[in-house]
């Protein structure tokens, strides 16, 4: 779909993806045989304003509209659930174009004034980097979509194997946060608070991934994350701590987990394992990991040891009494 939200409007957008904008919403949405209500609602959750009846659109967008326009004839998808599929990916578009742009334009201006000449705009420099990389971009984008679909799939078999529900399984959730991230950000300045946590982030999702875990989100000072078996989060928080906070030059980390029943939907993860663990982090000390008593009947006594703390309320769970847990 077009950008519409590209500052100089539509000059930019013609710059940028290479295409005329002729169309109306009208005109779309009549040759990809929806309404321009049901066009219009397409593009508002992909992220996109509406434009009225200005020709605001391309052959580009006719595409893309009539992609999902045929899903939902042959019956894979109803409308709503198509709105669905079409807001992560909107989502998961927008935040990857933002990283893109931020850590990208600066060396793709200095490039564009080496090979071409300086005195470009970003959006000049972002076009000549389109035609000579945007290939290379999009066989990453399509390689990565592919090996995590393959991945989800193979989620979805072996959480059947176990369970009828295919969205509903066991895992134990994971919640780091940064301590003192309040403060952190009165005391730095705005681009350092920002390379500190797109290291954070950085360095919990390969510690996340070597674990063989999954990366949920990250919340700026926190990630969320999910292992199918306690030992590997358990795993997974000692890597953190080791990356994070044991790292004289980063901030020090706190560590939830909790076990349990979890509901997988949209890429997201819901239940009252996800909200305890992060009510664990608020009652963990530096740089440890905190956990509840389902996570530590699942470690193996011969690998681990927990001692338990003394109980405490803990709000949306009443009085619980939460593990301290090591290598042995």
């Amino acid at each position: 779909m077009s950008d519409q939200t590209l500052p100089g409007g539509a000059d930019h957008e013609r710059t940028l993806l290479g295409h005329d904008l002729t169309l109306t919403a009208a005109d779309v949405a009549a040759r990809a045989g929806l309404s321009v209500r049901q066009a219009r609602r397409l593009w508002r959750t992909l992220g996109f304003p509406e434009r009225g009846d200005e020709r605001a659109f391309s052959e580009a967008d006719v595409e893309a509209i009539s992609a999902v326009a045929d899903m939902v004839s042959d019956g894979l998808v109803d409308f709503d659930l198509a709105l669905n599929v079409v807001r992560g990916a909107g989502l998961s578009m927008a935040r990857l174009a933002d990283w893109e742009v931020g850590a990208l334009i600066q060396p793709i201006e200095e490039m564009f004034a080496d090979t071409v000449g300086p005195g470009a705009t970003p959006t000049e420099a972002a076009r000549w980097a389109l035609e000579k990389y945007g290939d290379r971009f999009e066989t990453v984008l399509l390689y990565a979509w592919r090996s995590h679909l393959a991945a989800a799939v193979a989620r979805i078999e072996s959480m059947r194997a176990i369970d009828a529900d295919p969205h509903t399984t066991d895992l134990t959730v994971g919640f780091a946060d940064i301590v003192g991230f309040t403060a952190l950000s009165n005391e730095l300045t705005r681009e350092k608070i920002g390379d500190l946590v797109e290291v954070f982030e950085a360095r919990c999702g390969d510690v996340i991934a070597a674990n063989g875990g999954r990366l949920i989100k990250s919340l700026g000072d926190a990630v969320l994350f999910v292992n199918e078996d306690a030992l590997g989060a358990f795993a997974t928080a000692e890597g953190i701590i080791k990356v994070i906070g044991r790292d004289k030059r980063m901030p020090d980390v706190r560590i939830g987990l909790a076990t349990g029943s979890v509901v997988m939907r949209l890429g997201d993860v819901f239940g009252p394992p996800v909200n305890l663990a992060s009510r664990l982090t608020q009652v963990a000390r530096r740089n440890r990991v905190i956990i509840d008593h389902d996570t530590a009947g699942r470690l193996p006594s011969d690998q681990v040891e927990t001692r338990p703390l003394p109980a405490r309320p803990m709000r949306g769970f009443g009085v619980m009494e939460p593990l301290t847990v090591r290598r042995v």
